[in-house]
């Protein structure tokens, strides 16, 4: 059992805060992005970093476990913290993340359809993203469009 599950146990679903690492991968000016179980929601790839694990290792981590995909170069995109940062799941947990985000173009492996968490993965255009984003990325999601946009 997790870090996180060891204090919802003791804490039920009062707010905590946590630090999330996440990924947007990209290439030809398109973002995979991944269809959450919990609320629906297209989302970054990305989770909670463990105890005493690096930010860094676990973006990667969290990469391969939702989409089978190996990061072999990321590259700091932002850190995102502040009000918009508070959120409640679906099944009544808040927490207030503070999230490392990460840009991968440089990546290999197989696409995995789906996983634990994760009822789709999809490629989008960026000119061209779905509308019902997770609320936690939005801010990142928007931060990356102008970082493609800026770079590319």
């Amino acid at each position: 059992m997790g870090y996180i599950q060891n204090i919802r146990k003791k804490i039920g679903h009062d707010r905590l805060i946590a630090v999330g690492a996440g990924v947007f991968v990209y290439k030809d000016r398109k973002v995979l992005l991944q269809k959450r179980k919990d609320n629906l929601c297209w989302a970054l790839h990305g989770g909670i970093v463990e105890m005493s694990e690096r930010v860094e290792d676990a973006a990667k981590r969290e990469l391969f476990e939702e989409t089978g995909l190996i990061a072999n170069k990321l590259e700091l995109l932002g850190i995102f913290s502040g009000d918009d940062r508070m959120y409640t799941y679906p099944n009544g947990d808040e927490v207030y993340i503070i999230g490392i985000i990460y840009v991968c173009n440089d990546f290999s492996g197989k696409l995995v359809s789906e996983t634990d968490e994760t009822l789709e993965l999809k490629w989008f255009d960026i000119e061209h993203l779905p509308q019902k984003i997770s609320p936690p990325n939005i801010k990142p999601l928007e931060a990356f469009v102008d970082f493609i946009k800026r770079t590319y």
